[in-house]
């Protein structure tokens, strides 16, 4: 019976190594350019203007008064949504790194360095960074919501 018990218990432990092993598999490459894929200026610019989108700063701390002495940058968080059908402009991180989450929904990223669209998930984390320019929507028919933490030059830069 105890030996029963143990091949059990290891059966179990070796299941869930296996499906953890899976998972990390699956997601690694989710959100991320399809490999063979990545080619710089593969995609033009579009003029679309924003639509069905709310951009919400939740908070931002002057980098120049911390210790890291960053002058005239700005660490800003923010919360965007985007309705279905919404659409956030395109837009250039040359100059404005940030991370993306996305909390809730499904969103398509139409990037300048990738000849594939990009699905991004719940879940996932998208470092926007030097290189990096694109635009967004939603294609779905639920509410997306990221939170967007970025290194702001211009105070005056409203680009999402």
């Amino acid at each position: 019976m105890l030996k029963s018990r143990r091949l059990h218990t290891l059966g179990f432990a070796l299941a869930a190594i296996v499906a953890g092993s899976f998972a990390a598999v699956s997601t690694a490459s989710a959100g991320e350019c399809p490999a063979g894929k990545m080619k710089p200026g593969v995609r033009e610019m579009v003029d679309y203007k924003p639509v069905g989108v709310t951009d919400v700063t939740l908070g931002a701390i002057d980098l120049e008064k911390q210790p890291a002495h960053i002058k005239d940058r700005e660490l800003r968080f923010r919360k965007l949504t985007i309705e279905p059908g919404g659409i956030v402009p395109w837009h250039s991180h040359d100059d404005r790194p940030a991370l993306i989450f996305v909390q809730q929904g499904e969103i398509v990223e139409y990037a300048s360095n990738c000849a594939e669209p990009i699905v991004h998930k719940a879940g996932d984390i998208r470092p926007e960074v030097f290189g990096t320019s694109h635009w967004w929507k939603n294609l779905g028919t639920e509410t997306v919501i990221l939170y967007v933490g970025d290194v702001r030059k211009d105070p005056h830069d409203h680009n999402m």
